[in-house]
């Protein structure tokens, strides 16, 4: 029942414990960005590699709503525009970068919330995160040093000033930038409706060996599956698709540490169970043993009546069934509550145990308990009748 009830609540949490530390993992920012096709381009003459001028090269922020039409719509957790521009403040260049931050968007009937607020939750904010549409901003906590500005200061950007409602501290370039509405970047570089970039973050497959296929070069059933499987790249492949004129590429780092971090967990919920089980199998050799001993002169006293192995061998194996389905429905139970357990003390949300899981767990209650078994009647099968009778045994 224990053994049962360690390996119930280590399948369950397994099997649940993918989308949950995925969703964990997705709140640490983005694993896929997408980008202009022409901010790619690159031109090699002899040995100098130059970018060229790409004007006008952007994403057009009247396109964002259609992410939530890709066939993995719902797996998108959180997604900003980014765009990038510099402006002089107090005689200092500065840059201005532009996002979204809790912008309500509208697809077809649905209305969803697209923004940093969401995509970069870890981000440290002293004061509070500006709305979109309207004349407030971040300070880096570096600018703000430079700049001498507070929460609550006026700051001069272009031709129009802009409230300081908080000071972000997130250890990278930030730091040393202004964080504004999209509506204002756009106005600084002169570019409405242009973005440079889109940072998604969704709710995707560990990467494997079919997932790293060419997707040019797979039949139309290959094709379909590699389609249809929430894989970062598949993903990424669906976003080009509903943004004409982009490139979309995972962040690999993100995606390759958050497949190894599931793989390891997975590796400890499988190791954990399979030692439950193995303790279990030991209990039930331990106590099946002393079972025999006690009973070693009904064994004798069977086996001079003319009962066969089988028979005996029979009788045991099925009182021993009989404990372990009863203490397996028992163990599914307590592994049930476990599970549950651990699922809100850890991720702060209840484990779904799927009805399939019961007759597995039976079944592992039988294999162990018939395997731990097996020994212990073994011997009881040689033992010889005479002698026990006689007490000599």
């Amino acid at each position: 029942m224990l053994g049962v009830a360690v390996a119930t609540a280590m399948i369950a949490v397994g099997v649940d414990v993918g989308d949950k530390i995925n969703r964990e993992l997705r709140s640490y920012g983005a694993n896929i960005v997408v980008y202009p096709e022409d901010a790619a381009l690159d031109v090699r003459i002899g040995d100098q590699q130059i970018k060229p001028v790409s004007g006008g090269a952007h994403l057009k922020e009247s396109d964002l709503p259609k992410i939530k039409g890709i066939f993995w719509g719902h797996n998108i957790l959180a997604f900003t525009p980014i765009l990038e521009t510099q402006t002089e403040v107090n005689r200092h260049d500065v840059r201005v970068v532009g996002m979204y931050f809790a912008k309500q968007l509208h697809f077809g009937t649905e209305s969803f919330v697209a923004g940093a607020e969401k995509l970069y939750s870890w981000w440290k904010i002293d004061g509070s995160w500006p709305r979109d549409d309207s004349d407030e901003v971040l300070l880096g906590s570096r600018m703000a040093g430079q700049l001498g500005k507070r929460i609550g200061d006026e700051i001069q950007l272009a031709d129009s000033s802009a409230r300081i409602t908080g000071i972000v501290s997130t250890g990278g370039a930030e730091d040393n930038e202004i964080v504004a509405p999209l509506s204002i970047a756009q106005k600084i570089a002169g570019e409405p409706n242009a973005v440079d970039k889109l940072y998604v973050s969704a709710l995707t497959k560990p990467e494997d060996a079919f997932a790293r296929r060419d997707p040019a070069r797979m039949n139309a059933a290959d094709h379909d599956r590699w389609y249809c499987s929430p894989y970062a790249n598949s993903i990424a492949f669906q976003l080009q698709e509903a943004f004409p004129g982009s490139r979309a590429e995972q962040i690999r780092q993100a995606a390759q540490n958050e497949g190894a971090v599931l793989s390891h967990i997975s590796g400890m919920m499988l190791l954990i169970a399979l030692a439950a089980l193995i303790a279990a199998a030991l209990a039930v050799s331990a106590a099946m043993a002393t079972t025999i001993l006690e009973r070693r002169r009904e064994v004798g006293l069977m086996k001079s009546l003319g009962a066969t192995a089988t028979a005996i061998a029979s009788l045991f194996v099925t009182e021993a069934s009989l404990l372990a389905i009863v203490a397996g429905l028992i163990g599914f139970g307590l592994g049930s509550v476990i599970a549950q357990r651990i699922g809100r003390t850890i991720f702060h949300s209840g484990v779904e145990i799927t009805p399939v899981l019961l007759p597995i767990v039976i079944f592992l209650a039988l294999l162990v308990t018939i395997g731990g078994s097996a020994a212990a009647i073994r011997r009881a099968l040689r033992l010889d009748p005479v002698v026990v009778l006689r007490g000599d045994a």
